[in-house]
């Protein structure tokens, strides 16, 4: 019963505390001047993987097997490794920005795990026989890690694809008739000093601006990178040792059920992805482009297969009950 108190609780702690992380980032993107906010959300983000560390300690010590059994344990092995990449951030100089595009995703994940839909998979049970096996940690762990950092890569990907397509105005300064051209007003039309001082100001302002968008974008083009090619290492390692243990299981490596199809989809796009990283002309806006549809990809082999119920992997599905 105090397993029980304590899960209870650490699940209900985390989740208040990245609720307020996500409202200090709010604040501080609308504030930038309040450091002590963005040292607490700091603060936040590690008593945050504390606690749903304990919970799955817990759930470890009492139901006898690693919390990787179904949807529910699955979702809070989620949460925790999305509190790891968020915290990734702070060992950088560009913590900011990745930390408020990455930390919403664990609030949505453990927002559903406690919510009402899973009430029944919060309770602990033994092993399916088919999970009853040393590979469990290795496979579930490893895909789930892939998942998280795939996701976390490919949000930043989408953040790059927003911010690039974001009208914003756009300066030019060339040379015609010993004229200076800024945008489309020529300095050499504008007689008046004040005018022109005030045109110059303008100019340097979006410049600036798009020279900070431009860093910007870049940061995350490495960053959806870095994070993507660690999610590819973890989902070929899954999927890997996901075959040696269906070969076990089932006597065959491959089955071709609709989870290991679409974690096949998922390799595929990746793979592509990455590929397009080798090309010059490929990178930025339209590797961006893979990665974003990688997200949607990923969610539909993550979660909505589960909700199918159907295959070799339907002891992970959820089914919802009526009254």
């Amino acid at each position: 019963m105090i397993f029980l108190i304590l899960e209870h609780i650490l699940t209900h702690i985390s989740f208040s505390i990245v609720s307020i992380v996500i409202t200090i980032y709010l604040i501080t993107s609308l504030v930038h001047e309040i450091v002590g906010l963005y040292d607490s959300a700091k603060k936040g983000l590690i008593a945050t993987f504390f606690c749903i560390t304990g919970f799955l300690v817990i759930r470890w010590i009492y139901s006898g097997h690693f919390p990787l059994s179904n949807l529910y344990e699955s979702l809070m092995f989620l949460s925790w490794s999305f509190s790891i990449i968020n915290m990734v951030p702070f060992f950088t100089n560009h913590k900011k920005n990745l930390s408020a595009i990455t930390v919403p995703s664990a609030i949505f994940t453990q927002g559903f795990a406690t919510s009402g839909l899973l009430t029944e998979m919060r309770q602990s049970t033994k092993l399916v026989p088919a999970l009853q096996s040393q590979w469990l940690m290795m496979h579930v762990s490893m895909m789930v890690l892939s998942y998280a950092a795939l996701l976390c890569g490919s949000l930043l990907s989408i953040a790059l694809l927003v911010i690039t397509f974001r009208k914003n105005g756009e300066i030019f300064c060339k040379r015609k008739s010993n004229h200076f051209l800024i945008g489309s007003v020529s300095l050499g039309e504008i007689q008046d000093v004040n005018e022109i001082n005030n045109v110059l100001q303008n100019t340097f302002f979006i410049s600036f601006r798009n020279y900070h968008k431009y860093q910007l974008i870049q940061q995350l083009d490495c960053w959806s990178c870095r994070v993507i090619s660690l999610g590819f290492i973890f989902l070929t390692v899954g999927i890997l040792s996901g075959a040696v243990w269906a070969n076990e299981a089932w006597g065959s490596y491959w089955n071709w059920d609709p989870k290991e199809t679409w974690a096949f989809i998922t390799w595929t796009i990746f793979a592509i992805y990455l590929h397009t990283r080798t090309t010059q002309k490929l990178q930025g806006v339209n590797s961006a482009i893979v990665a974003s549809m990688g997200f949607l990809i990923i969610w539909i082999c993550y979660f909505g297969v589960n909700l199918l119920g159907i295959g070799l992997h339907s002891y992970g599905s959820f089914t919802l009950t009526s009254n």
